[in-house]
């Protein structure tokens, strides 16, 4: 009786203790992302009547309205190899949870067999046996059911990795979509620049011939108009690099490619920019990833601990045989055969404590990588909300300084060619207001790629 005292308080102790090994994973409630002041110190101005809308529940298809951009993304998301891989491994984590799935189940093997023997010249026996093989691992402390758990955080873990691909690529097309069309007025802006600095230098020429001006200043206008030339050219090298590059991505052979003009389809910013929080980083497919990878972790080192408890192992056959053991019968018979077999470890080699250890401490580096993944991710959008207002703040100033250079050399040629102004002055101005035309032009582009930014570190671009 005392003995059945001791099993029953043996077996209610392991009940106890296995308890937690069917216990959920949960995101640690310390990490940064539950901390609502992660991305404070930046305030926006709303830019629209959609209050609270985040940009990371928009699709790219709402957040880039140019039609044109749109064929250009929906074709990368089509052909790029880089995002084909992606979408492998997820039907490749799939297969793999399925497997883990069907764990529970028992394994069935058909095993026929057959033999000649003979004893000392005596005649043949034939014997044969057509058996159907069981074998089936009970779960008795969670050891299956962590591992389909840990197989469904890989599964997840590669849907969040096809989301970044995706995320990124569409972001790499609007790039350098956005780069060809400021490229584009980049270069209007030198070709005009070009005919105007052609007639400036057609008057410098003139004048000289008249004796009204030094054959230096000629000389030194010339000069610059050819500056002009060869920016216009590296400029159109610009586009072809640009479209090149472009191409690779969509994975076409190099061509051109069509485009609107700078500004005819400006980015959708009918929405809220200010008010983030922490709680929006979630969008982000690389910190759900890194989420998920913790929680692979977890469920390995509960698959570990699993590993020290006993496992339930059934196993049998059934089928036909003619050998009865010491005798030959014929027609066969039915044989079954069922087996039970428990083991519980007592003495592995320390590789179960070594097997836990390491599974502890992956856990405990996985939690650091997915602190730093957070900080990194508010960091990124606060630098993207910060670029975005610096370049919307310098774009006035640009405006009313292209306005201002622009009535300051209309003014200055005709004071050269009234004779009251040097040619200096108005190759001083010449060369201002091409300088600020191609930095307004930039910063354009600049703010477009600081929205972009902002949009894929909060999330978007996954839809």
């Amino acid at each position: 009786m005392n003995y059945k005292n001791i099993f029953a308080a043996i077996a209610l102790c392991l009940a106890l203790t296995s308890c937690g090994l069917y216990k959920k994973y949960e995101t640690p409630l310390s990490s940064p992302v539950g901390d609502t002041n992660a991305l404070v110190g930046i305030e926006a101005s709303p830019r629209g009547g959609m209050e609270g809308v985040s940009l990371a529940q928009m699709s790219w298809r709402q957040f880039f309205t140019d039609p044109l951009l749109q064929q250009l993304i929906e074709q990368a998301l089509a052909n790029n190899t880089n995002l084909a891989s992606a979408r492998i491994a997820i039907e490749q984590s799939a297969a793999s949870l399925k497997a883990a799935r069907l764990g529970y189940l028992p394994e069935f093997a058909f095993a026929p067999q057959g033999a000649l023997s003979s004893f000392d010249l005596s005649p043949v026996t034939k014997t044969y046996s057509l058996p159907l093989q069981m074998s089936w691992d009970v779960e008795l402390f969670g050891s299956i059911t962590n591992k389909k758990r840990a197989a469904k955080a890989v599964f997840l873990q590669a849907q969040c990795g096809e989301e970044a691909v995706r995320s990124n690529l569409v972001s790499a097309v609007a790039q350098h979509y956005s780069m060809l069309q400021i490229l584009d007025r980049q270069l209007e802006i030198l070709t005009q620049t070009d005919s105007l600095w052609a007639a400036s230098l057609e008057t410098q020429k003139s004048l000289w011939e008249n004796g009204k001006a030094y054959s230096t200043a000629v000389n030194q206008m010339e000069s610059s108009w050819l500056n002009v030339k060869t920016q216009i050219v590296d400029t159109r090298r610009s586009i072809r690099s640009t479209e090149n590059s472009l191409c690779r991505l969509l994975a076409i052979t190099p061509q051109q490619i069509a485009r609107n003009k700078w500004g005819s389809h400006a980015l959708s910013t009918s929405i809220a920019l200010g008010g983030f929080s922490a709680e929006m980083l979630r969008n982000r497919p690389d910190i759900r990833m890194a989420d998920h990878m913790m929680e692979e972790a977890y469920y390995n080192t509960q698959t570990a601990r699993a590993a020290f408890f006993p496992t339930l192992t059934l196993s049998g056959t059934l089928g036909w045989t003619n050998n009865a053991g010491g005798a030959v019968v014929d027609p066969g018979k039915l044989l079954l055969n069922i087996m039970g077999q428990l083991t519980q470890p007592i003495f592995t080699r320390g590789k179960l404590k070594a097997s836990l250890k390491i599974a502890k401490l992956t856990q405990e580096d996985l939690l650091g990588k997915y602190t730093q993944t957070v900080i990194d991710a508010g960091n990124q959008v606060n630098e993207a909300l910060a670029d975005f207002q610096a370049t919307a703040e310098k774009d006035g100033y640009y405006n009313r300084q292209v306005a201002t250079l622009h009535d300051a050399y209309t003014g200055t040629h005709e004071l050269m060619d009234n004779g009251k102004a040097s040619y200096l002055e108005v190759l001083t101005a010449q060369e201002s207001l091409l300088s600020a035309q191609l930095s307004e032009a930039m910063n354009k582009y600049n703010a477009t790629q600081a929205l972009i930014a902002l949009y894929i570190a909060l999330g978007g671009g996954t839809k």
